[in-house]
C-alpha cells in the first residue's frame, strides 16, 4: 500500500481575545485510510502569552498513514479553548486544515470560527462563561451545515508540517 507520513507541530496561535489558550486536536480520514503509528487526536498544554499575541504549544505531531487510494486524503480538526483564573473553559474557537499533498516541509495557517449564538447566550458568555458549541463534529469541516451557523471569527492556528510520500507510483496512487 502507499504511505503518508506527517510529522510536524502544532506551533501557536494568534489573533485571539482570550488569553490562556489550548488546543484539541484530530486527523480526520476516508475509510480507504489505515493509521500504522501515531495517535488520531491530542491536546496541547495551556500557554498564556507574557509578550505579544502568540500562544506558543509546540505540540508534535507523528502519523503513519497507508492508503489504497487518494479519496479521503487526512484533514486536521482543531478546537481552542481558553481557560480563566477559576480553571473553567470555554471555546475560543473551531478550524480545519487539509494536509499538504506534496512532499516536504509546509507552513499552516488555519483559521478558527466559533458560533456567535443569540445575544442572551453571547451577555451570557461574557459574564458567566460558556457559549455554544457543536453538538456534533463534523460540522467543523462540512460546509452544508457550517454555513447555516451564524459564526464570528476567531483567530489563528500556526503549523508546521513535513510529508513523506511512500510507493505512491508502485501501487498507482498519483498525486
Amino acid at each position: 500500500m502507499a504511505e503518508v507520513h506527517v510529522i510536524g507541530q502544532i506551533m501557536g496561535a494568534t489573533g485571539f481575545s482570550e488569553s490562556s489558550l489550548f488546543c484539541k486536536w484530530g486527523i480526520h480520514t476516508g475509510a480507504a485510510w489505515k493509521l500504522l503509528s501515531g495517535v488520531r487526536e491530542g491536546q496541547t498544554q495551556v500557554d498564556t502569552p507574557q509578550i505579544g499575541d502568540m500562544a506558543y504549544w509546540s505540540h508534535p505531531i507523528d502519523l503513519h498513514f497507508a492508503t489504497k487510494g487518494l479519496q479521503g486524503w487526512p484533514r486536521l480538526h482543531l478546537q481552542v479553548w481558553s481557560q480563566d483564573s477559576f480553571g473553567r473553559c470555554q471555546l475560543a474557537g473551531y478550524g480545519f486544515c487539509h494536509v499538504p499533498s506534496s512532499p516536504g516541509t509546509h507552513q499552516l495557517d488555519c483559521p478558527t470560527w466559533r458560533p456567535l449564538g443569540s445575544w442572551r447566550e453571547q451577555l451570557a458568555r461574557a459574564f458567566v462563561g460558556g457559549g455554544p458549541q457543536l453538538l456534533h463534529g463534523d460540522a467543523i469541516y462540512s460546509g452544508a451545515d457550517r454555513y447555516r451557523l451564524h459564526t464570528t471569527s476567531g483567530g489563528t492556528v500556526h503549523l508546521e508540517l513535513s510529508l513523506l510520500l511512500r510507493h505512491f507510483d508502485r501501487y498507482g496512487v498519483e498525486c
